[in-house]
């Protein structure tokens, strides 16, 4: 009785992990922000929504796009470059209370100081 009980928590366990899809968790394929920060550890980045979302200052349709300034969607609520710390609104560069905008565009917006900053939502494919 001890193995079939073993047997069917082992199963368990590798169906569940394996059938996982939840935004924000290494399953979803979707870039993390130890991904990022690995690649390049000066990344100007937060989380929000359970997705990474990467300054877009250099994204030519970005600058070219207009668009119209939404809802507040979120705050960064804490600022780290340890990329293990990251959580929802955290932010390696915003500094904590930047307030995060939903626009009608395919990009958010935090306003630093009176100036607004594109970031893109980075997912895979």
């Amino acid at each position: 009785m001890k193995k079939v009980l073993a047997l069917i928590f082992i199963l368990f366990l590798i169906s569940g992990c394996n059938g996982l899809n939840l935004p924000g968790n290494a399953f979803n394929g979707n870039p993390s922000a130890e991904d990022i920060l690995a690649d390049n550890p000066d990344a100007d980045i937060f989380v929000m929504d359970d997705y990474v979302f990467s300054k877009a200052e250099h994204v030519e349709w970005v600058k070219q796009q207009e668009y119209e300034l939404g809802e507040q969607v979120g705050e960064i609520t804490k600022q780290t470059s340890d990329s293990w710390r990251f959580k929802e609104g955290t932010a390696s560069k915003l500094p904590v209370g930047t307030k995060i905008y939903e626009t009608d565009a395919p990009f958010y917006i935090a306003i630093v100081d009176g100036e607004e900053k594109a970031y893109i939502k980075l997912v895979e494919g």
